[in-house]
């Protein structure tokens, strides 16, 4: 694999708030609102906890250590529960051309935003490390997305129980119903890593064309095509965790991971390398991709709100996360992939994905596509 393509491969297969009061769980790199000569760049994340670990540990006080002068605030809205409030919020304040509230946002609905007009449009001067990502990675964010990070789902699973993995998809539905307890994952609306392994069941049966159809826009008429999916995904209730126990988030499917009471499951890339890296995770649970179809992955984007009042301190913030130290901290924290070249960090972080599958990688469905594949899985699959 050329050095290059890490990410490019990722991208050419990826998917194209502060929440109403109460609703988001914070954490504060730093206090301020940007009295006297301080600036504060208020960082919103809708997300996991690693991304908000790597905010608030690094990206943030990285940040204030190289631009004295400016402090980064950083809010969760933990699994982007809010997203819809968060848009909303969005959509108001730039009509009324009013503060939302955040000047930066981390989260998976930015190229809808992007798309929606609610971002500022990315100005190339002013990032010059969008120059070095490939520019299908770019136009898949909008006009207002930034590329800052990757990562995949993969197929984590435990070598003591599992010595040979699944290698295809029909081949871990096998395993699931042939070792019944031993696999879960959690519920798509609470976390990525669940969301793929729903949407890679129900592409099985979904035709090429709606799916493609589905990935760059919405078509109400076209989720007919998930039944026969959701069906297999109900009749698996009986052979996964304690007969139908989906956790609550990416996390927890890891803690079982963990303490053994499954053998497979499917995982984030980056919160699964890390964990083993920093011994959450035990040395014999392994990760693989499976295919036919293979799990999804892609780019996170950064957006900068149009009504934000602090436009050009957020985008000198996204500049500086697009600069290898920072690329390198992303890689060494959360084992993500990076968005520039592969080339331009450190030597043995380059090995990290020396053998990184990162062709049979599938982009994930459109944002509306994705919020009803949510509350349809609510409906049709927990349950007997």
């Amino acid at each position: 694999m050329k050095l290059r393509t890490a990410f490019g491969a990722i991208a050419a297969v990826t998917a194209a708030a502060l929440a109403l009061n109460g609703c988001a769980q914070s954490s504060t790199a730093a206090k301020g609102g940007g009295a006297g000569d301080v600036k504060t760049v208020r960082v919103f994340i809708s997300g996991d906890t690693n991304i908000q670990k790597l905010w608030v540990n690094d990206l943030g006080p990285a940040f204030e250590k190289a631009n004295p002068g400016y402090k980064v605030q950083i809010t969760l809205d933990l699994h982007g529960e809010h997203d819809a409030q968060t848009m909303a919020k969005l959509s108001a304040s730039v009509t009324q051309k009013k503060d939302p509230g955040f000047d930066l946002v981390d989260g998976g609905f930015v190229p809808k935003a992007s798309a929606a007009n609610f971002l500022e449009p990315v100005d190339s001067s002013k990032i010059s490390a969008l120059a070095d990502i490939p520019a299908d990675v770019v136009k898949a964010g909008g006009t207002g997305g930034i590329p800052y990070r990757g990562s995949s789902v993969l197929l984590a699973y435990d070598t003591k129980a599992v010595p040979a993995p699944p290698k295809t998809l029909d081949d871990l539905l096998a395993w699931i119903k042939a070792n019944p307890g031993k696999f879960t994952y959690n519920s798509p609306k609470s976390g990525g890593s669940g969301g793929s392994f729903v949407a890679t069941v129900l592409d099985k049966y979904v035709p090429a064309d709606a799916r493609q159809k589905m990935t760059v826009g919405y078509d109400k008429s076209l989720e007919s095509t998930w039944n026969e999916g959701f069906a297999t995904l109900h009749g698996l209730n009986p052979y996964v965790y304690q007969k139908g126990v989906y956790p609550n988030g990416n996390q927890q499917v890891l803690d079982l991971l963990a303490s053994g009471q499954i053998s497979m499951a499917p995982v984030w890339s980056d919160m699964f390398t890390t964990a083993v890296a920093n011994g959450a995770i035990p040395s014999t649970v392994k990760a693989s991709q499976i295919s036919d179809p293979s799990f999804t992955g892609g780019a996170a984007y950064l957006g900068v709100p149009a009504s934000s009042p602090s436009k050009d301190a957020a985008t000198k913030v996204a500049d500086f996360v697009l600069q290898p130290a920072q690329q390198a901290l992303i890689v060494k924290d959360i084992s993500g992939y990076p968005a520039i070249s592969l080339d331009k960090l450190p030597q043995e972080l380059q090995g990290k994905f020396a053998n990184a599958d990162t062709n049979n990688l599938r982009k994930g469905y459109f944002d509306s596509m994705t919020k009803d594949l949510n509350n349809l899985w609510d409906q049709k699959v927990p349950g007997k």
